[in-house]
């Protein structure tokens, strides 16, 4: 197993850990079929990791049959329940063993502060899957109430063949977010990383075979999303679809769903979430404003639920826009395999030119920058942006409406709480939102009325894995992800009608 170690600069070095290049199927490592390639570059240097099998689709026809196959001889999908929740916990511990080299593989890949993938991203992959393999066993069928002589009876079966298609920020997690349950339900799975970020599932994938799980259960066929995963979304012997990526991806697959099976596509796409501060926080504004920037600046702002629309009552703006530029020196920007790093790379160069378009136009459309607002760490070859913090922000401006996917916030100001309200879900998106006040009816009143699936009060939340997570409108649809609700779309309900004699 790679050892964990830090250089003389206190960076974080894992030994030989395993860059998996290749799709895994039936149970190992294949070559691609197609032959060809696409490079994986390090976000913080700007340099080449490893070119990776850029799958096409006799490689999906080829990790799906092995799927169909792995289901219909029934080695995981008619296991008893106790099997699979010992393989998954098994599954769980080998994660735990190898979570120095998962967390190095994902910092490396997405440009992640190293100490966000070791003490969250990778240890809530880990918990996902045990608290998946737990509930196997806990989640229960019914009887329905019938007349004399009937006995009806209503169960829940694993779908057959469940495609994932995975986002670059968080490889780990939202990995773990949709084989936990796809595989607890007992399905067969195929999954399309991220081609920024392949490799920590790919090596994932191979530690749940070592771990017991079948071959041709979890499979996985890196490559291009406009190649690979329209070759899953139209494949007619996938059932299900999950996706989380953008809104505009999301809708590419529920055109791949109409012209083949009508497989079921679940998806979890864009936010441009609003935090609301009311007007009774004068005295906690300085925790808020800690809250606020954990929202906007965690993962370089790379996240659905960004908390980049923050709403903030006339009278407490400029409290509250001074103690978020107080707040920025706990944002270091740096290298991010180094353990003190804060806010690491953005994944790609073009990328890095989206989010200094958008801060160009922010300044452009009328709005002041409070802080930050430029490209740093040039020298290292990487794509690295500040922190940045506009002000005087106006709820049409393209910064306010728009999804960034990067450090950075814009502060409306609002007089009335119906105000408020109004601009937080003028909006296209309702994926979270937060709302901060001490005022019990408040709170209530607002958290009903915002147009969001998660709405967290007095803090940034997205809750934990007992919740489900989805969104309203143009953030998603179908299913959730996480809670015992992430049954529901890896699942099919079937009715059983017995006359008794």
């Amino acid at each position: 197993m790679p050892a964990h170690r830090t250089d003389d600069s206190g960076r974080s070095t894992v030994s030989d850990p395993k860059f998996i290049t290749q799709p895994f199927v039936d149970g190992k490592v294949v070559p691609a079929q197609a032959g060809e390639t696409f490079d994986s570059v390090n976000p913080a240097t700007g340099k080449v990791i490893a070119a990776v099998a850029a799958c096409g689709e006799s490689d999906v026809d080829f990790a799906v049959a092995s799927a169909r196959a792995a289901f219909d001889r029934g080695v995981w999908s008619r296991a008893d329940p106790a099997e699979r929740k010992a393989v998954l916990l098994r599954f769980a511990d080998l994660l735990d063993e190898h979570i120095d080299e998962l967390a190095e593989l994902d910092s490396i890949d997405a440009g992640k502060p190293i100490t966000d993938c070791r003490t969250l991203d990778v240890p809530d992959a880990i918990g996902t899957i045990r608290w998946y393999a737990e509930s196997i066993d806990k989640v229960f069928g019914s009887v329905s109430p019938t007349g004399p002589g009937n006995l009806g009876l209503i169960t829940r079966e694993p779908v057959g063949v469940v495609a994932g298609v995975l986002p670059w920020n968080f490889p780990m997690a939202t990995l773990s977010w949709k084989i936990g349950p796809a595989l607890a339900a007992g399905n067969s799975v195929v999954i399309k990383p991220a081609e920024l970020s392949p490799f920590s599932t790919l090596r994932t994938a191979e530690l749940a075979v070592e771990a017991g799980l079948p071959a041709g259960v979890l499979n996985v066929v890196p490559g291009l999303g406009h190649v690979t995963g329209k070759a899953l979304g139209l494949h007619p012997d996938v059932d299900v679809v999950t996706f989380t990526g953008s809104t505009e991806v999301g809708r590419h697959f529920l055109r791949y769903s109409a012209d083949s099976n009508l497989k079921k596509v679940v998806l979890e796409c864009g936010g441009k979430s609003p935090q609301l501060v009311l007007a009774d926080q004068r005295d906690r504004i300085g925790a808020i404003a800690e809250e606020l920037a954990d929202a906007a600046f965690w993962n370089m702002g790379e996240n659905c639920t960004c908390g980049s629309r923050i709403l903030v009552h006339r009278s407490l703006r400029d409290d509250l826009v001074a103690g978020l530029v107080a707040q920025l020196p706990s944002w270091p920007v740096g290298d991010p395999q180094h353990p003190d790093t804060k806010v690491g790379a953005l994944i790609e160069e073009a990328h890095l030119r989206k989010v200094l378009g958008y801060i160009d136009a922010g300044v452009s459309e009328g709005a002041s920058v409070a802080a930050g607002g430029n490209q740093v760490r040039q020298e290292s070859g990487g794509w690295f942006v500040e922190p940045t913090i506009f002000t005087d922000v106006t709820p049409e401006m393209s910064i306010a409406r728009e999804e960034i996917f990067g450090p950075v916030l814009s502060v409306i100001a609002f007089d009335t709480e119906e105000e408020a309200i109004r601009i937080a879900n003028d909006s296209p998106y309702g994926l979270a939102a937060s709302v901060f006040t001490d005022d019990l009816n408040a709170a209530h009143r607002v958290a009903r009325a915002l147009r969001a699936g998660t709405v967290s009060v007095n803090c940034y939340s997205e809750g934990d894995i007992t919740t489900p997570f989805g969104g309203y409108k143009m953030s998603g649809f179908g299913g959730y992800d996480k809670g015992l609700e992430a049954f529901d779309q890896y699942t099919a309900v079937k009715t059983t009608w017995f006359a008794l004699r």
